[in-house]
């Protein structure tokens, strides 16, 4: 078997093992449901009486500032449970096995990929529910899935690292929530950026988030997208660029130990 060949067949199995894992543990299914659900039921109903977006309604507003927060925060669970794995042992063991070693980061940010998908596709039927009548067409509704899924890919990689460089699982989540968390909220997600102070404001309107969303929301609600979509694309290809190197040097010092 040729060492593509093989390559291929041991992310396959990896990424089935990730995907078993995700939909088979309660605790990972309450955070790609349950979760996300709280974040459209607490801001649509608590918060959205309070906030003026202007030209829509402030679901229709909301609900891409979820979509994207929620695959921000899907980055949490690659680094948990990679993190987990490597407390426990079995990424040591995956050293010992004859396997390709990036099998082991491609095939778990794979999973998460599509773990991703399915909770978008969640957040989308509970966004109809409480309200949210976007107005995109189906092209402009597939552009947005693309935009999305590229920074969960990016993002999860991110993760990824983050799980590297601090594989204390304890630890990890206060890392993760200390760099996902302000990315999220000092944004455009919830309310509009103009609304912000003068530096607050700078960094919310050139960051990634912001862009993901100001171009998922202007293409699921038939808005101008100007620049977002472009802007979106290049954000996460730069993660992408950065994070896959580095995460795959770390793990190669790993397996060198």
């Amino acid at each position: 078997m040729s060492g593509i060949s093989a390559m291929y067949n041991d992310t396959a199995v990896l990424f089935r093992r990730s995907l078993t894992h995700s939909f088979r543990s309660p605790e990972i299914l309450a955070g790609i449901t349950i979760s996300p659900v709280m974040f459209v039921l607490m801001f649509r109903y608590v918060f959205g009486g309070a906030i003026d977006v202007g030209e829509t309604t402030y679901v229709n507003y909301l609900m891409a500032g979820i979509f994207v927060q929620t695959i921000a925060f899907g980055a949490l669970t690659t680094a948990m449970t990679l993190a987990n794995d490597l407390e426990k042992g079995i990424v040591d063991r995956f050293f010992s096995l004859p396997m390709a070693r990036s099998a082991v980061l491609t095939g778990r940010t794979l999973a998460d990929l599509l773990r991703n998908a399915f909770t978008i596709v969640v957040m989308i039927l509970v966004g109809l529910l409480v309200g949210y009548r976007p107005g995109g067409s189906v092209a402009d509704w597939s552009a947005a899935l693309a935009l999305m899924l590229v920074f969960s890919f990016a993002i999860s990689w991110v993760g990824a690292l983050m799980a590297l460089a601090v594989p204390k699982v304890e630890a990890l989540q206060q890392l993760s929530f200390v760099v996902i968390l302000p990315l999220t909220f000092v944004s455009s997600a919830f309310v509009k950026t103009d609304t912000m102070p003068g530096a607050l404001r700078a960094f919310a309107e050139n960051q990634p988030v912001t862009q993901v969303v100001d171009a998922v929301r202007a293409l699921t609600l038939d808005q101008p997208v100007g620049n977002t979509v472009t802007a979106s694309v290049v954000w996460s290809i730069a993660i992408l660029v950065v994070s896959i190197p580095l995460a795959a040097a770390v793990f190669r010092r790993m397996g060198t130990r």
